[in-house]
């Protein structure tokens, strides 16, 4: 594998994960619980498709076969995209949304900061960039974990068996290969393992406030980051992809 072959398919894997799970966060617009959070989700969905946009232009510019990001993100087929299994999961409840997103926001954040020193000048502005708009993210999913899990018997009990249903995905999130190995040595990627301890440390002590806790798990879920998805993600890219499948090549 040559350093461009990696660098595209770490772009992509990046793309995939904030495309996915911006879609899934538009699937709230108009459902929301309250108007506020309708509203604050289809904001963090945009954030997300926006982060994914930057992304794909990238990796198709890396790519250099005449590939648009919009190429990348419409017209691909469910084995070809890398997302994590975690950005896929069914939205659920208000709770089990938010906690997909609190997993989620936690590691952006360590790897966007690191990724910030990156030596691939592109990829450390798109990180600073995003940094902004994924501590906001943060934010938001913290605040209402505590809320939710402090609050209620029901909101307590809900939000603490989406965490034991999405906790098997958490280790998905530091996979590594032999593409972040070459991109690693070469100063471009980040080893995500060096702040795994952090990462559990973070989420465990917001989890403490809560009154929650993650379940003792030893068997984890993968197969994301090379191609291997849950059913949920064939339904999901039939809904993202029909405008473009049916239309191909149409612009607004």
């Amino acid at each position: 594998m040559t350093e461009k072959e990696a660098l595209f398919e770490f772009v992509l894997r990046k793309a995939d994960d904030t495309l996915i799970l911006g879609h899934r966060l538009s699937e709230w617009c108009g459902h929301g619980p309250i108007l506020e959070e309708d509203i604050a989700l289809t904001n963090l969905s945009l954030d997300l498709i926006g982060q994914a946009t930057e992304l794909f232009q990238y990796a198709a510019k890396v790519e250099g076969k005449g590939r648009t990001e919009d190429d990348l993100a419409f017209l691909r087929l469910e084995r070809e995209y890398k997302n994590v299994l975690l950005v896929e999961q069914p939205n659920g409840d208000f709770g089990k949304t938010i906690t997909r997103q609190f997993f989620f926001d936690h590691f952006q954040k360590l790897l966007y900061e690191r990724l910030m020193n990156s030596k691939d000048e592109q990829l450390a502005a798109i990180a600073e960039k995003s940094l902004k708009e994924v501590k906001y993210h943060l934010k938001h999913s913290s605040e209402w974990m505590i809320r939710l899990g402090d609050g209620t018997e029901e909101s307590h009990q809900r939000v603490q068996d989406s965490v034991n249903d999405l906790a098997r995905f958490i280790e998905e999130l530091f996979y590594q290969d032999e593409v972040e190995e070459l991109l690693i040595s070469k100063g471009i990627a980040v080893d995500t393992s060096l702040f795994k301890e952090e990462y559990f440390q973070n989420i465990n002590a917001v989890l403490s406030e809560a009154t929650l806790s993650l379940p003792e798990l030893k068997w984890q879920l993968n197969g994301g980051r090379v191609g291997r998805h849950s059913e949920h993600l064939g339904y999901l890219l039939a809904e993202l992809q029909y405008m473009q499948r049916t239309y191909p090549g149409m612009e607004w």
